[in-house]
């Protein structure tokens, strides 16, 4: 069951969640009948923890289909199970994507709360990694409010965190996702939240996705696909329309390969953005994009 938890997380970071949300489910399902049973104290641990990150997995994989009440549903359930699963660094992980849910669904004071109680929690246990991944959720809090210089700090303080990984432990699988490319990519796409208020910014966002999308392994479709909207769209905000262009039609050949809610929902709003700009070379990655969304 653990060895399986790893397979399904892989699996939505490759493709997304569409295609395996209902094997996880009956996966998750299954540890809780378990669990009605009487076990050893070490063997009790052991699944409530694979039912902390199944659940987990399951609201990742509910939320990037859409399903938005569901993936609240799993979140709790993975909190929960986190805390007989003796694993505080795993619960600080699954605030962390519910302040990222929350910042999607615009509420980033409520998110900003979270990764507060967070950090928080595992200010003596986090490993370097963990602690870079949070900071960068505080800073995508501070990006929405359009806090500029406190998304710089919380952003210079995931920078630190990261470079000192390697220095402890070894990191546990569930965070191992969070890595040069993801650092990148995210702060790249609060910069772009930034560049929407003002264009100044769109500069450091450029830099920060390009690295992003270059060091990005080819395997993370869905990652990868958020990363060329977002690169498009810098381009865009910059005034390089044939540039925004050439990585729109990129962007819409890798959504084309997964199964992702927000990777639709992103490559969307991209589109209704182009379709202000009335120039006739925007057409043809216009259709490109329409069919991409209709399949």
């Amino acid at each position: 069951m653990e060895q399986a938890a790893n397979v399904f997380r892989t699996w939505d970071d490759q493709h997304g969640g569409g295609l395996a949300r209902k094997a996880v489910i009956g996966q998750l399902n299954e540890v809780a009948d378990l669990l009605r049973d009487s076990h050893p104290h070490e063997v009790s641990v052991r699944l409530f923890h694979v039912m902390a990150q199944l659940a987990k997995i399951a609201a990742t994989m509910s939320w990037d289909c859409g399903m938005q009440t569901a993936a609240q549903k799993y979140y709790v359930m993975s909190l929960q199970a986190s805390t007989p699963g003796e694993d505080k660094p795993f619960g600080a992980s699954v605030l962390a994507s519910m302040a990222r849910q929350l910042l999607y669904l615009d509420q980033p004071q409520d998110a900003l709360e979270l990764i507060r109680l967070a950090l928080d929690g595992v200010r003596s246990t986090a490993t370097p990694r963990l602690r870079a991944m949070l900071h960068t959720r505080e800073a995508w809090s501070y990006a929405k409010m359009g806090r500029a210089e406190s998304f710089k700090r919380a952003t210079g303080n995931a920078e630190e965190a990261f470079s000192a990984i390697g220095s402890c432990d070894p990191d546990p699988d569930w965070i191992t996702y969070f890595d040069a490319a993801e650092l990148a990519g995210v702060t790249g796409g609060r910069y772009l939240e930034l560049a929407h208020r003002d264009s100044r910014f769109a500069g450091d966002a450029l830099d920060h996705i390009r690295r992003a999308v270059a060091l990005r392994q080819r395997s993370s479709m869905r990652s990868l696909a958020l990363d060329q909207v977002g690169l498009a769209y810098a381009h865009l905000i910059s005034g390089d329309l044939d540039e925004a262009v050439t990585v729109g039609n990129a962007a819409a050949d890798t959504a084309g390969q997964v199964q992702s809610d927000r990777v639709r929902v992103q490559l969307r709003e991209f589109y209704l953005e182009i379709e202000t700009r009335k120039d006739p070379v925007v057409a043809p990655l216009q259709q490109h994009i329409r069919e991409t969304l209709a399949r």
